[in-house]
């Protein structure tokens, strides 16, 4: 499990989340709630509403029923149409299943676009890279810099995204999410199509960022190990509900989980 600096309060509530597309459920009354400095995991068979509920949190859906509440200035404060530029200001940085990078720019300038919400100067400025955009760059650059040491891709910091090698795009895109300093962040699947050693060192990452920089980690995973593993406590869905909610040991048990992998409740 994770040695997050000790979950603390509510940081991120779901409450009775509806969505439906058309006549199709995806997500049915979902309600959990997520604690700072935790490891939080969804899990749940394919076509569970896994990558629905992330796209709720993140602003790219909006639901029927329910809310989204996440805590700023000290008090959980309810998400309303925000859209997913809205949600990142709020705290919020987001992985996707399907890498996103732009695969002709380098590592150091796909991770420098995670700061573009951080920068206050205009896109003329900073395109001239004059007075105070040049200032603000070189600040997060530095920032960025720190980011690539800490995922250890320092050799490859100049290399062009699309020449790297999946384990390493996928820590690339790890690095951009980060660059946005959230204080919640959610992963779609970081592990997906790796090998045994790739899943091995992305584990360690996340687990470093929960600890080191007191990140809130919201995880999608298929992998059961690395899930029983590194979570701090997991929330089961099958068919857009809940199925099951609390630790690992608690969810390992719980009958109605074992029977929607099994599929022997279908």
């Amino acid at each position: 499990m994770s040695d997050a600096q000790g979950a603390g309060d509510v940081i991120l509530a779901v409450e009775g989340v509806t969505l439906s597309f058309g006549g199709v459920r995806a997500l049915n009354e979902v309600s959990f709630d997520v604690r700072e400095h935790e490891v939080r995991s969804i899990i749940g068979p394919n076509g569970a509403g896994k990558s629905s509920m992330l796209n709720v949190i993140n602003g790219v859906y909006h639901p029927q029923q329910g809310t989204i509440r996440l805590r700023m200035d000290g008090a959980l404060r309810e998400f309303h149409d925000m859209d997913p530029h809205e949600v990142a200001l709020s705290g919020i940085a987001r992985t996707f299943q399907n890498l996103a990078l732009f695969k002709g720019m380098s590592v150091l300038d796909n991770i420098m676009t995670g700061r573009n919400l951080r920068m206050h100067t205009n896109l003329l400025l900073q395109a001239l890279r004059i007075g105070p955009a040049a200032r603000e760059e070189i600040e997060h650059r530095e920032a960025v810099e720190l980011i690539i040491d800490f995922l250890e891709i320092q050799a490859y910091r100049k290399t062009p995204v699309g020449r790297l090698p999946y384990g390493l795009q996928k820590r690339v895109d790890l690095g951009r999410a980060l660059a946005m300093e959230p204080s919640v962040l959610l992963l779609d699947e970081p592990m997906a199509g790796m090998n045994v050693e790739e899943k091995q060192d992305m584990c360690r990452f996340i687990l470093d960022v929960n600890d080191q920089m007191g990140t809130t980690i919201v995880l999608i995973e298929h992998d059961m190990g690395v899930v029983m593993d590194i979570s701090d406590r997991v929330v089961v869905l099958d068919y857009g509900r809940k199925i099951g909610d609390g630790t690992p040991e608690e969810v390992r048990g719980n009958q109605a989980v074992i029977d929607a992998y099994l599929g022997v409740s279908h």
